[in-house]
């Protein structure tokens, strides 16, 4: 069974408390799962959130889900997504000091997809693969992303219109996989929800 290990650092806004799901072995790769919108309700705890960082542990890597500033018990207030990359980044430094210098995937649902957006542009060398689902795109300026990004989103988002995510995706030739008749949740679409993101990674080298 994976390990969960509690943690608590220091970020640029105060202490970012978060949760790692070590595998079983020695990890193959980092993942770092970053949550919806915090003036939203979006925490860690978020189902689609745990979903990604228990299927990234099936895979072998170790997972870190946490909460951004300001949101239970990390210090600072919402920043509208600035701030927030500077939490991804603090937590990124972290893993690899704890677990080394891994292959890095970067992972989001809705407004924590749109961080980790943004957070890929900023990491020399680029993470290995960018993992968003259901990013926030029409409700915060989405930067463009490589065309190898995994974007997942439900045919009846009814927060982020998937009509809004074609338009994004459209110039930058990116691929969608879109799960008919889902909403923005994802409820009862979970497990393939697992699914396809364990297929996208299994058979392929880190």
């Amino acid at each position: 069974m994976p390990t969960l290990k509690k943690f608590s650092i220091t970020g640029a806004a105060g202490n970012l408390e978060g949760i790692a799901h070590l595998p079983d072995e020695a990890p193959r790769a980092i993942a770092v799962v970053a949550h919806p919108l915090p003036t939203m309700g979006g925490t860690m705890e978020n189902k689609v959130v745990t979903t990604l960082a228990k299927t990234f542990v099936e895979l072998g890597f170790v997972a870190l889900r946490f909460n951004f500033r300001g949101v239970e018990a990390s210090g600072g207030e919402f920043d509208s997504g600035n701030g927030e990359m500077e939490d991804v980044l603090t937590i990124v430094r972290h893993a690899q000091q704890e677990y080394g210098d891994l292959p890095l995937i970067l992972s989001g649902f809705s407004f924590g997809g749109y961080v980790q957006a943004r957070v890929a542009q900023h990491l020399h060398p680029h993470p290995h693969r960018l993992v968003l689902i259901a990013p926030a795109v029409g409700r915060f300026a989405m930067p463009p992303v490589r065309h190898d990004t995994l974007l997942v989103h439900g045919e009846l988002d009814e927060v982020v219109p998937l009509a809004d995510v074609l338009q994004w995706a459209r110039p930058l030739h990116l691929p969608i996989v879109v799960l008919p008749e889902a909403g923005h949740f994802f409820h009862g679409r979970l497990n393939q929800l697992k699914q396809i993101v364990l297929h996208a990674f299994n058979g392929h080298p880190l």
